[in-house]
């Protein structure tokens, strides 16, 4: 698997604590499947990061990962605030880009709230040749309450990233029902970890994987897609769902 959202990079963010907490997360990782792994430390007034900070980081975390014979390859990236995108110069935008693929960046989706430029700007940034990857919007309660809310901005050219622990039902129901009614709407592209430590939010995609119960459906989640930005190759099409499964009903059906 390939796990496109992490903040795995020790004492940068609200994630790994330590470097030893960092390598307890790359090993937890390749324990549940996963080879490749985005670290996507914050970028927002809390956590202002900065791109060559988490180059640095993320070169010094692979080296330790390789001398350890750790099998998991740790790339470069950052999940993005609304209003750090808008200030954010082209340089670090290119540090910031997704794996490295300088045609993905990940946008992490407020908790709260609609985003009203949201739509626009994903337009807008469709015309520069760079994809948004929308993160977690699932978790918003406006999505929760309206899950068509997100068709407009897939229309637009968005990608939407859902966490692991609320497709499984870790983060609890309602975001569970909510990464469901996306998935059986094709409003959802690929799944990650968003794994900051051990506990609620470990890493591990494989329980979300399973939690699908559409094996061909599940592959193109988490690894598909995420496989297709790493290699900066087109988005493969979604899999027709399983006959039977929640996932070949109708757009919204089952709301």
């Amino acid at each position: 698997m390939v796990d496109l959202h992490s903040h795995i990079l020790p004492g940068i963010d609200d994630g790994a604590r330590s470097l030893e907490e960092s390598v307890e997360i790359a090993i937890a990782a390749t324990r549940d499947g996963t080879t490749v792994m985005a670290a996507t430390p914050h970028v927002r007034d809390d956590f202002p990061t900065a791109g060559t900070t988490m180059e640095q980081l993320v070169r010094e975390l692979d080296g330790i990962l390789r001398e350890k014979r750790i099998p998991l390859k740790v790339l470069g990236g950052a999940e993005i605030a609304l209003p750090q995108l808008q200030t954010l110069s082209d340089e670090e935008l290119r540090l910031f880009s997704l794996a490295g693929n300088p045609r993905y960046l990940l946008v992490e989706f407020p908790y709260f709230g609609w985003p009203l430029s949201l739509e626009a700007e994903i337009r807008n940034y469709e015309r520069r040749g760079i994809t948004l990857v929308l993160a977690h919007p699932e978790r918003n309660p406006e999505v929760q309450f309206d899950p068509t809310s997100i068709a407009p901005l897939v229309a637009a050219g968005a990608l939407v990233q859902l966490t692991a622990a609320s497709v499984d039902g870790r983060l609890g129901r309602h975001n569970k029902r909510t990464a469901h009614k996306l998935i059986a709407a094709e409003c959802a592209h690929l799944i990650a970890s968003d794994a900051h430590w051990p506990g609620l939010r470990r890493v591990g995609m494989s329980s979300a994987a399973a939690a699908v119960r559409d094996p061909g459906l599940a592959n193109w989640l988490v690894q598909e897609v995420p496989t297709a930005i790493v290699q900066n190759v087109p988005i493969p099409e979604r899999p027709i769902a399983r006959p039977g499964s929640s996932f070949s009903l109708s757009r919204w059906s089952h709301r």
